[in-house]
């Protein structure tokens, strides 16, 4: 086929539009859709309609679900006096498969940056105050990135937490599993030192 296709084009283009998908893996992409059967094609644009058209929020955590509340807040078991604040919805997902958490989560839909003009009202801030003041929440986990912006917003919502007098924590950012100490860049160490666990 033609690199110069117009439909080639497009497809590479709207493949770039993806995260962390330079025009490279783009191109590869486009290559491999494009080598498969037509079923195969109209199944993953089916499954992206499906998913766009019956997936929305969770109106109690902000989670992505098919039904008005998700199935984590659905579940009786789940322990509702422990709160783990995340960014998105992929945080979410992430955690669930470490299976070492059985509380709820508040997912704040962004992180506040400035320099994007994202503020403390394009967050579901006011939504998580709300829900602890009429909960019986006794923790607040911050499970925001370590980048400057999940950073930020930790120190931000550690101030409006405290005077409510609920525990906060935040989870500890260091040395991954497996990793080495020498190939640590200094941050990462100095958090690997601070957020170290008594044996």
């Amino acid at each position: 086929m033609n690199e110069n296709s117009d439909s080639l084009k497009k497809l590479i283009e709207e493949f770039t539009k993806l995260p962390g998908i330079g025009p490279k893996s783009a191109q590869r992409l486009a290559m491999h859709v494009l080598k498969g059967s037509m079923d195969q094609a109209k199944a993953l644009a089916f499954a992206i309609v499906k998913a766009k058209q019956s997936l929305r929020y969770c109106e109690v955590c902000n989670n992505l679900t098919e039904e008005k509340i998700c199935p984590v807040c659905q579940d009786q078991r789940r322990d509702k006096s422990t709160i783990c604040v995340v960014e998105e919805p992929k945080d979410v997902l992430a955690i669930e498969k470490s299976a070492s958490f059985n509380g709820i989560y508040h997912v704040l839909l962004g992180a506040l940056s400035p320099l994007d003009g994202v503020e403390p009202k394009d967050l579901k801030i006011d939504e998580l105050l709300d829900r602890i003041r009429q909960s019986a929440v006794k923790e607040v986990i911050i499970a925001t990135d370590s980048d400057s912006e999940g950073e930020a917003t930790a120190l931000y919502l550690v101030q409006l937490i405290k005077p409510l007098g609920i525990k906060i924590s935040r989870i500890a950012c260091g040395i991954p599993a497996g990793g080495n100490l020498e190939y640590a860049d200094q941050t990462t160490l100095g958090r690997a030192l601070q957020g170290r666990l008594p044996l």
